[in-house]
């Protein structure tokens, strides 16, 4: 079992390097956990002449409030355990652009196993998954870690514009004179930094503001969204408190506590949410900071095999991992639809309908979002005007969705929830008796993606 080791540190002062000590700690992670893992079957996905792909395991950090708690990686693993690495991750530090080597390197791996990094907004754990079920369908590999990591409490903070103009002209002037005479150029406004934001490139508009005109226009009341982030985070704690979340692993950093659960899920009332303002459109909007996913530190990985290579070592696989899509659509009006758009799509590539899934598990931006989405999906109007379909796919069954909480209670740590969602539906299967699963997401630039999971016949 793996030394996973956190530190809790109350400031926000850490050095670049803690983002690849968190990554590889994640990769590091599931190699000494899926040592120790050994796992029903209706009818199945399989077609002949295809590749069976399978998720063998699946762990990750617990997911943590951005500020409160930083990681670190205490162990080495085999090194030729994988043949290929990738990883997603969304807030990049210049220093370690493929933090996906980095941290395999600096876990333990063998500097001969390639690795390289993804990024696709909040689906770039979903995108490291996919190009790893494409490597292996390939024949190019047979075993792949996948995972995602973010580090919110170490953003990187870049120098305005017109300073870093000023520092790189500093860095090519050749005489003192030329020097002096970019310093005396510097004003007081060159000094302030430029803080990342949640906002669109193509439109210059947050997240948060576009889901609360998504909330609008689809008729989502405050009320709706406060009621769908209670039951989130009361799902998510029901789960914590019941053990349900075994892919989060504990660690210790000597010294200090041992850190074994996710710090955001804080069940609360109506009456005390509703009393919060709103985030983004002032004074009249309804997405607030409690039905909203909170800035989160974390990190995710999963061991992705051929079926047949999982066997010959020994190991007993969790899902078979069947047919995906990615989604792209409007970004100004229609941001956060992913799921909408893909879920439909993915499920006819399966052969499958809503009834058939047992186990849903749709990433939670926002809780409006995810209104938004379940009500677009229940409009025919909505398949026929803008998906050009002839009628709605129709809204999965509540008793099936996110039973274990989601984003907005257990954390979005943007490069990791991807792999978080997949472990989930396998885990939920193997729980609950179930056949099929389906994740979805959206993204930000308009995109989504969705996947359909099987449960592997114990």
């Amino acid at each position: 079992m793996a030394s996973m080791l956190m530190n809790p540190i109350r400031s926000c002062s850490v050095s670049s390097s803690w983002a690849v000590r968190f990554d590889a700690l994640a990769v590091n992670l599931i190699f000494n956990y899926f040592l120790s893992v050994q796992t029903k079957s209706k009818k199945t996905l399989a077609r002949p002449g295809v590749k069976n792909i399978v998720l063998v395991e699946g762990v990750r950090t617990p997911f943590l409030l951005s500020g409160t708690t930083g990681l670190l990686n205490r162990t080495g693993i085999p090194k030729d355990a994988v043949d290929y690495i990738i990883y997603g991750t969304v807030i990049q530090e210049v220093k370690t652009s493929n933090v996906a080597r980095e941290a395999a390197l600096g876990a333990g791996f063998s500097d001969k196993i390639p690795a390289h990094t993804v990024t696709m907004a909040c689906i770039s754990s979903n995108q490291a998954m996919t190009s790893s079920v494409g490597l292996i369908a390939a024949g190019q590999c047979d075993a792949v870690v996948a995972g995602g990591v973010e580090f919110m409490s170490d953003v990187p903070i870049r120098h305005s514009r017109k300073m870093r103009k000023t520092m790189l002209s500093l860095n090519k002037a050749k005489t003192l004179g030329q020097r002096l005479s970019l310093i005396g150029s510097i004003r007081l406004a060159h000094l302030s930094p430029e803080l990342p934001a949640v906002a669109e490139f193509s439109t210059a508009e947050t997240m948060g503001h576009s889901a609360d005109r998504l909330a609008a226009a689809f008729g989502v009341s405050r009320v709706e969204q406060d009621e769908f982030a209670l039951r989130s985070h009361t799902l998510a704690k029901k789960a914590q408190d019941e053990g349900l979340l075994q892919d989060v692993i504990s660690f210790k950093v000597p010294g200090r506590d041992i850190v074994s659960k996710d710090n955001g899920i804080r069940p609360s009332s109506m009456e005390q949410m509703a009393k919060l303002k709103p985030a983004f459109v002032k004074p009249h909007g309804t997405v607030t900071a409690a039905n909203s996913s909170f800035l989160t530190d974390g990190a995710s990985a999963v061991l992705i095999m051929s079926e047949e290579k999982a066997l010959a070592m020994g190991y007993k696989p969790k899902a078979y991992l069947r047919d995906f899509v990615y989604v792209s659509q409007d970004p100004k009006d229609q941001l956060l639809l992913g799921p909408t758009y893909a879920t439909p799509k993915v499920l006819e590539r399966a052969g499958l309908s809503m009834s058939d899934i047992d186990v849903f598990e749709f990433h939670e931006a926002f809780a409006g979002q995810i209104m938004a989405n379940l009500k677009a999906m229940d409009s025919d109007w909505f398949a026929q005007t803008y998906m050009g379909r002839k009628s709605k796919v129709g809204t999965p069954a509540m008793e099936k969705f996110n039973l274990w909480g989601g984003s907005l209670s257990l954390g979005h740590p943007f490069g990791a929830t991807g792999c978080r969602l997949a472990t989930t539906v396998a885990n939920r299967l193997r729980k609950e008796g179930g056949q099929y699963g389906l994740i979805a997401a959206c993204a930000a630039g308009g995109q989504g993606h969705a996947m359909v999971i099987e449960a592997y016949p114990q």
